[in-house]
């Protein structure tokens, strides 16, 4: 499994954020400049120019399996739905 952080922070805030938390198993993406997956995945808020927080589960047929949109900012996914969705979309 590979989890892909994607946030419209630049690069370096984003290994700053990393560093703090002790994050070292995530991928960051930004997309600051174009906010092309914003758009395309619907998480952009246009008039803040940040991304929702949304989880995707992506399988390795690259076919979205999960798709969770937190409704308001500061709000955590169903960690147990998202570990769930993950587990099923492995190959057997």
């Amino acid at each position: 499994i590979i989890i892909i952080t994607v946030s419209t922070d630049l690069p370096p805030s984003q290994r700053r954020w990393c560093g703090n938390a002790g994050v070292d198993k995530v991928v960051t993406v930004s997309d600051h400049m174009a906010t092309d997956f914003g758009l395309k995945y619907g998480c952009l808020m246009a008039e803040r120019r940040w991304l929702r927080r949304a989880v995707f589960v992506v399988g390795p047929d690259d076919v979205v399996r999960y798709a969770a949109y937190m409704p308001k900012l500061g709000d955590q996914p169903d960690y147990d739905a998202v570990l769930a969705a993950a587990r099923a979309a492995l190959p057997a």
